[in-house]
């Protein structure tokens, strides 16, 4: 078999390869520089404080990070939330620690990399307060009133109320942080108090401020705490530091919550307080909503007016990926400086294309939240957009720069979803000669089809980056209409292969709860995603079995519903799409479907599909009940797309006559899982090609804490 005649070719020279282009001057606004009380940020890109798994276990992965930001031309970065004080810890998630000097140096490192290229070094100081179980350091939580810990894990622990007496303490502690603060070097401190997880929120949340003395009641009264802290630290280190304070937009709690209007009055109160707004929406999962519910400067309204309110500057969040909208918050008020996360996360050098001209080479932002998931799961953190993110120190990948090319001269790419366009974009920069070859008429794979389903449309822009990207370089074939076959392989003379060919949905129901496929009566329509995703849809009652736990059991129910299905979706877990209580949405997928009519039955598997109905049962008790339905789609697990690679393998002795050095298989083909886990795969393939063969040393860099001595 051979590559098909109609083969398009990705030819054109890369424009900024020649020479560089010149900055629009629309975007001029974002360069100016910024006065935050007695420093100055060089622009207004303002990298607020987000987690990466790293925290106090990898220091030098989460300084690195950093340090990339700044080298990508980030005017203000942020740490992740560090926790100030060991009486308030949330183990078992992974934050920076400045609890004594001894945690100072690595504090160090981190600010020194943020200030490398002329950016300013910013902390966030945490005291978690009612958030703070304190499983590790084992101390008597301490918030503003009494009541339960407020934790993702619903932990059966109590706070006690902070005393006058605690008060003081921690007015005290709070300033030995931001002396601590100032000796590792920092430029700026911004003091929590937003998604419901800082003690000043607590203080000003009457949801969280039952107390009956000078720091409850009145708005004046819960707003004390904060204008104490504020000045403590502005009389201990204010000369030279500036000082954030971070609030929520809208608590979104109901009536007890500190709502919008009290956010406004409170700044208009105290309209000099902080050196800067630092403005964010509610609760985590309101300010980080991922793409799928949440769009682009989705807080505008929130954040309208308040900066009438104050004399000093705003900086505010909204997933700002697009250049015209970043100048947009800027003209018309809303903000000062552009606050992102998860967009500096996908591109840390997105103000430096900006300022160079090269607005086409940002690579987007998808709002899929994976890059959440590190924290929440304690791991090292992932982007699906940038699979460099967190392996700056770890592995020394950098996020624009590849490694030299190594002695082989090019690669057949099989396959162009996520994991082979990744792979194919990052051997052309290195400077292979790359050929892609794919079955089928289009690029991209699954996120060509999964970015059809509602709301994942920015999910596209994994396809279209490194579609662009590969349109720019003469070293780049892309062949269509060819699905290869082991002896086309073997005749096409590429001296590597990278297998690249994706995985398909299984309809047998095999996955976590049937290790072995499950009885089905051949007379009932049984659909999977793959099916659904080439519009081939099933009418009528659909049940759909998900022991997936991902986000396709949701979209597809939410799909079918919109195509008038009659929709019940069947779980084995307790959560409706259990997976995505770490990306944050696993509340608004649940809230969705039922306000839409979706039957959710949780806690219940399915055993047996027959004629007319599914056989369900409960996951404890193993009783049974039936569900009627005209049809089922299986939400199950993925086989991999691999019998290229096994046909390539059987007949390894033939590799050498055929110019073959290297065979391998990448992405879904390998093990299916998340796209980010695809992108990361094709990125390794590319860097690692024609690398050292290391043996059985470990591919990352690690740090191992010190013994004490005894």
């Amino acid at each position: 078999m051979s590559f098909s005649l109609c083969a398009t070719q990705y030819s054109q020279n890369n424009p900024f390869s020649e020479e560089a282009k010149l900055r629009d001057p629309r975007y001029d606004i974002l360069f100016e520089p910024m006065q935050i009380g007695p420093v100055t940020a060089k622009n207004r890109f303002y990298q607020v404080p987000h987690c990466n798994g790293g925290g106090y276990r990898d220091p030098s992965a989460a300084a690195a990070m950093r340090g990339i930001k700044a080298e990508g031309g980030w005017g203000v970065i942020f740490t992740e939330q560090c926790e100030m004080h060991h009486t308030s810890e949330i183990t078992p998630f992974i934050e920076l620690r400045l609890w004594e000097d001894k945690d100072i140096p690595q504090l160090r490192r981190m600010s020194e990399k943020m200030q490398s290229h002329g950016g300013l070094a910013g902390i966030q100081l945490a005291y978690s307060g009612i958030n703070g179980p304190n499983l590790y350091s084992k101390e008597v939580p301490l918030a503003v009133s009494a009541m339960p810990i407020r934790t993702f894990t619903n932990d059966p622990v109590q706070a006690r109320a902070l005393s006058k007496s605690d008060i003081r303490d921690l007015r005290r502690w709070f300033v030995n942080a931001a002396k601590r603060s100032k000796e590792a070097g920092f430029d700026l401190i911004n003091l929590y108090g937003a998604h419901g997880f800082g003690i000043f929120q607590h203080f000003l949340s009457r949801a969280t401020n039952q107390r009956t003395d000078e720091y409850g009641g009145s708005l004046e009264n819960r707003s004390r705490f904060a204008n104490e802290v504020i000045g403590d630290i502005r009389d201990a280190v204010g000369d030279t530091m500036g000082i954030a304070l971070r609030v929520s937009l809208d608590e979104t709690i109901g009536e007890l919550g500190f709502s919008n209007a009290e956010v406004r009055d409170f700044v208009e109160m105290n309209r000099n307080l902080p050196d800067i707004w630092d403005l964010a929406q509610g609760t985590w999962e309101d300010c980080s909503g991922p793409s799928r519910f949440t769009g682009e400067a989705a807080q505008q309204a929130l954040v309208k007016g308040i900066h009438e309110l104050t004399d000093k500057p705003i900086v505010g969040v909204g997933r700002f990926t697009s250049p015209d909208t970043m100048v947009k918050q800027i003209k018309s008020g809303n903000l000062d400086m552009i606050g992102c996360a998860r967009p500096s996360i996908a591109d840390p050098f997105l103000p430096k294309k900006i300022e160079e001209g090269r607005i086409e080479d940002i690579r987007e932002c998808i709002g899929c939240n994976i890059c959440i998931t590190g924290d929440m799961t304690m791991s090292i953190s992932r982007c699906t957009q940038n699979p460099t993110f967190m392996e700056e120190w770890r592995k020394g990948w950098h996020p624009e720069k590849m490694n030299n090319k190594g002695d082989s001269s090019n690669v057949l790419v099989v396959g162009s979803g996520p994991a082979g366009l990744e792979a194919a974009r990052a051997l052309s920069e290195r400077g292979y000669d790359v050929a892609i070859a794919e079955a089928t008429t289009e690029l991209g794979g699954r996120v060509a089809r999964e970015r059809l389903l509602p709301g994942l449309s920015a999910w596209g822009r994994v396809l279209e980056y490194r579609e662009y990207q590969i349109s720019q370089k003469p070293n780049v074939d892309t062949y269509f209409d060819s699905e290869l076959d082991a002896e086309s392989i073997l005749e096409f003379g590429f001296e590597n292969i990278c297998i690249a060919t994706g995985s398909k949905w299984r309809r047998d129901g095999v996955s976590r709860q049937h290790v072995v496929p499950f009885a089905m009566d051949a007379s009932m329509p049984i659909y999977t995603p793959d099916d659904i995703m080439a519009g081939t849809l099933p009418t009528g009652k659909v049940v759909i079995y998900d022991d997936d736990h991902y986000y396709m059991g949701g979209v597809l129910a939410e799909l079918l519903r919109e195509k008038g299905c009659d929709v019940t979706i069947i779980t084995p877990s307790a959560y409706l799409s259990d997976w995505t209580n770490n990306t944050l949405e696993q509340h608004a997928i649940h809230k969705k479907l039922a306000e839409m009519g979706v039957e959710i039955v949780l806690n219940r598997g399915v055993t047996e599909i027959g004629k007319g109905h599914v056989v369900s049962n409960c996951v404890y008790t193993e009783m049974t009940t039936e569900f009627g339905c005209d049809a089922v789609v299986m939400v199950a697990s993925r086989l991999e797309t691999n019998s290229v690679y096994n046909a390539l393998k059987a007949r390894e002795t033939e590799w050498a006559d055929a110019g073959i050095k290297t065979v391998q298989i990448i992405g879904d083909a390998n093990a299916p899982g998340p796209i980010a886990w695809a992108t990361y795969a094709g990125h390794r393939y590319a860097r690692e090609l024609d690398g050292e063969d290391i043996g059985d040393a470990l591919p990352f860099r690690r740090e191992i804490t010190e013994l004490a001595a005894e």
